[in-house]
């Protein structure tokens, strides 16, 4: 998107705008000369966005040559916050919408019928390490977010909109529950003796340790084997922690549960 002449518009910079915004300034993914942000209020982020060059709260008239428009407002706010910049936005402005549980076909009515392109991104896209899940009706518009997302996150299409919903339940809600293992890891070791601070580090690295061994493309069971040796520590632990399936269990419950309220939430 750097450097075509046409802004992208950023409205709302909550937690996931903010980082967002971030992954881009550091990666120059969009020129902050060709970027607009919105917000009501003042984010340091956008005061960042704004001494490199970019516009916080211009004339709403700027919005008219916009190629691109991120919804970063909450589900509840979509289509009010809409209703401002509506009459400002260019008819082939593609909508990028990072919010779960809001349809496409909806976004599109709300935005008079403008392409759309949704998007479910993890707060990593802020380090550039995030990962991201596309579907659009429209090549434009999936293009658009592929060129908007592909610099800052691993970015994985759908080919049908009815898979956002577990998408969103294995890599929007993921890190949650990367981290409450982190926390219950944390815990027990805490329980075995060590201090709170030694456990809370310790677990904290192996988060990060582990997590630099999935680059690439080896098998998630290889991984496993690489730290597991048959009858060893790691094996006796694995064995304890999925005792008759249980860790199956309680994950594929927790993505059934994230999949349900997904859909409720997109009625």
């Amino acid at each position: 998107m750097s450097g075509d002449g046409r802004p992208v518009v950023l409205q709302g910079v909550g937690r996931l705008g903010s980082a967002i915004l971030e992954g881009w300034l550091a990666t120059g993914a969009v020129d902050p000369a060709d970027l607009i942000i919105l917000t009501p209020s003042e984010k340091p982020v956008a005061e960042a966005a704004r001494a490199k060059g970019a516009r916080v709260n211009p004339p709403l008239e700027a919005l008219a040559d916009a190629r691109a428009f991120v919804i970063g407002v909450k589900p509840a706010k979509w289509l009010e916050a809409a209703q401002t910049v509506l009459p400002h936005l260019a008819a082939d402005a593609v909508i990028v919408s990072v919010m779960a549980g809001v349809r496409g076909e909806t976004i599109s009515e709300g935005y008079d019928g403008r392409p759309v392109v949704r998007v479910m991104p993890t707060t990593g896209v802020a380090q550039a390490r995030g990962v991201a899940t596309l579907w659009s009706a429209d090549a434009e518009a999936l293009s658009v977010g592929q060129s908007l997302f592909e610099p800052i996150a691993e970015t994985v299409l759908l080919d049908d909109e009815a898979l956002m919903h577990a998408a969103t339940a294995v890599s929007g809600c993921g890190p949650a529950y990367f981290f409450a293992f982190t926390r219950a890891l944390a815990e027990a070791g805490e329980a075995e003796g060590l201090s709170p601070e030694a456990a809370a580090r310790l677990a904290r690295a192996t988060l990060r340790s582990a997590a630099a061994g999935v680059y690439g493309d080896e098998a998630l069971n290889a991984l496993i084997d690489r730290v597991a040796s048959p009858g060893g520590v790691t094996q006796a632990g694995l064995i304890a922690l999925n005792e008759n399936g249980a860790l199956d269990r309680s994950v594929e419950s927790a993505v059934k549960a994230a999949v349900a309220k997904s859909s409720e939430l997109s009625g």
